[in-house]
Parts: C-alpha cells; structure tokens; sequence
C-alpha cells in the first residue's frame, strides 16, 4: 500500500520552474531538488482545449530541461485559468491583468494545472492534470484597482494568486486548493509513486 504522506528522497531533482509558490508546495515532498527553468516560449502553443495546452506546454518545459540534464528527473508544470472557452494565461501588462479581472467578476472559471515527470536517460515521460474550480464574486472598480496596486497579478495565470491577497477576490473554491496556487502536491505526489513503481519493475 502506497503511503499517502510519503516523502521522496531522489538524487538530483530538477523543479523546471522559478516559481516560489510551486518551490515551497514541492519542498512538501521532495525533500532536496534544484531549480533550473526552462527556455520554452509558451507563446508558441496554440492549442484552445485548455487540457492539451497546459500539458503540451509542460510536457514542453520538461523535455527541454530533460535534454539538458539526461540524467536529472524533472519536474514541470504549467497553471491555466479557462473562463468558458477563453484561456488566460500570465498578463502582458497591468491594462490586460485588469481586463482578465473584469472578465472574472462575478463569473466561476476552471484552474487546471498539467505536471509533466521526465528523465531522458530512461525514456521517461509521466503526466497527468488537475482541474479546479474557482467563483470570484462580483468585483468593483476599487476591488480591481486596489488588487492591481499590489502587484501580485505579475507573472500569474488569469492575473491573480489566491494565497498572495487574491483570496479577497474568491467567492468560492472547488477542488484542489493547491492546484490553483500552482502544483497540486497530492496528484504528483501519485505521479511520483507511479514513476518510481514503474521504474522498479
């Protein structure tokens, strides 16, 4: 049986992210790992199914750090945020962070967060995703522009974090809350067990 708060002591682990959010979420796992971020451009992808874009796009960052490190497993991720059939992906700038709010008022939008797990030196490629689902209740002029004021929409998907202030947007979360800060520990956690258990065989 498989423990559900094991932790993984692997030699050389690779977070394909500079991320704090998805460091300190990981550091719940893994016990020691690196940081080596990808060189992917993510504004190549032009996938709409929002599903096969944050996979393609992860599986992406991971076989090109993998390419790098052959014999390193890499840990990869990419957070979207998809209202109807629209996805949002990180703000160009503090005008278009504003629009995607506005947009998000009052509306309940999907979260989904691909993992990718590679070590080339094996051929080995592992994913798998989750899907949250968060409600912003309705937003004032004041509630956008005081949100912008902090900065906090810089370098985040749908231009808010959840745990950076973003909460006092939220009406109501469905799913995993991790997921929506930007790596749902709990699914790669599984994708760990089962890239391990497979590789023992």
């Amino acid at each position: 049986m498989k423990k559900s708060k094991q932790r993984f002591s692997v030699p050389d682990v690779i977070l394909g992210s500079q991320s704090p959010r998805r460091r300190e979420l990981l550091k719940k796992i893994v016990d020691d790992f690196r940081v080596v971020p990808s060189g992917i451009d993510e504004e190549r992808f032009r996938e709409r199914d929002p599903v096969e874009f944050a996979l393609m796009t992860a599986v992406a960052k991971a076989k090109e750090i993998s390419a790098r490190y052959p014999a390193s497993l890499v840990i990869a991720a990419d957070t979207l945020v998809c209202l109807n059939d629209e996805i949002f992906g990180k703000p160009k700038s503090r005008a278009e962070a504003r629009a995607m709010l506005r947009k998000l008022s009052g509306r309940r939008h999907r979260v989904v967060t691909a993992v990718a797990l590679s070590r080339k030196e094996d051929d080995r490629l592992l994913t798998g995703h989750e899907t949250s689902w968060v409600t912003f209740r309705r937003l004032s002029r004041e509630d956008i522009e005081g949100y912008l004021e902090t900065n906090q929409y810089l370098d985040k998907a749908g231009s808010y974090a959840i745990q950076e202030g973003g909460d006092a947007l939220v009406e109501s979360l469905e799913g995993d809350y991790e997921n929506v800060v930007g790596l749902p520990v709990r699914l790669l956690r599984s994708l760990l067990d089962e890239f391990f258990d497979a590789g023992a065989e």
